[in-house]
């Protein structure tokens, strides 16, 4: 029986300092969702990001088919092109890019980040997706076309299987960008129940103007690196194949 309470005041001692130092980050979790519309800003990162690497995927594996397995003048000059648009500086960009948006009348909307973060998801999509079609065997598309292949069906049924590898580490790296991106989104949306999170997070202030709750910005910070991290650890495996398999094949 003594060694029971012991074995007991022992758990409770642990479950105490437990406690002691794990709640002070309950504390900042919930004041960071309480005090503002955290969990919009969140949901706000998560459709723009899902849909730019949608779009991307989309838009790559199509030029990728063209400029990897179709024969035309200036194919390299064309990916060259591709490429140096990544070149360039958000902030050179900026003032075009806003003027199309308010052309467009998106501004203040998530389609307008959708829009402007593909400058940057598109190029690199489209050139290790290139990479990676040059390298898959000739054969495979010659036999779908004898059998009646449209190239949609040769890019959908044929292709897109072994790319995979490739697909995951572009999209992973999509998602990431437009998760992380912090200009256009500054730029392009006025109120809190647009913006994503790493405006959110910039915009955080405390109760006067010379003091800013830490806690608050550091949990949030965690909040939104996690579901990177957990996508990180999901695919890492793809991830690795793809990355070796675009430096074999490059």
């Amino acid at each position: 029986m003594k060694r029971l309470w012991s074995v007991g005041g022992l758990y409770l001692l642990v479950a105490v300092i437990i406690f002691y130092a794990v709640f002070p980050f309950y504390y900042a979790y919930v004041s960071v969702f309480r005090e503002q519309p955290f969990a919009t800003n969140i949901f706000n990162s998560l459709i723009v990001s899902v849909s730019v690497v949608a779009l991307s995927l989309l838009l790559g594996v199509t030029a990728a088919y063209a400029l990897g397995r179709v024969q035309f003048r200036g194919r390299g000059t064309l990916l060259l092109v591709v490429l140096g648009v990544s070149m360039f500086p958000q902030v050179a960009v900026l003032s075009g890019m806003f003027e199309l948006v308010r052309a467009f009348g998106l501004y203040n909307s998530l389609f307008s980040l959708t829009l402007s973060y593909m400058i940057f998801t598109i190029p690199f999509t489209v050139w290790v997706l290139t990479t990676f079609m040059k390298g898959l065997p000739k054969e495979l598309e010659e036999a779908a076309v004898m059998d009646g292949a449209t190239p949609w069906t040769i890019i959908t049924r044929v292709f897109m299987p072994l790319l995979w590898p490739a697909l995951v580490t572009t999209g992973l790296l999509a998602f990431i960008a437009a998760w992380n991106e912090f200009l256009f989104a500054l730029t392009f949306t006025l109120t809190n129940t647009q913006r994503t999170v790493p405006v959110a997070i910039a915009l955080i202030t405390g109760s006067s103007q010379h003091e800013l709750p830490w806690g608050n910005i550091m949990a949030a910070s965690v909040i939104v690196t996690v579901p990177v991290v957990l996508l990180v650890l999901f695919f890492q495996r793809r991830i690795v194949s793809g990355l070796t398999a675009g430096a074999v094949k490059g």
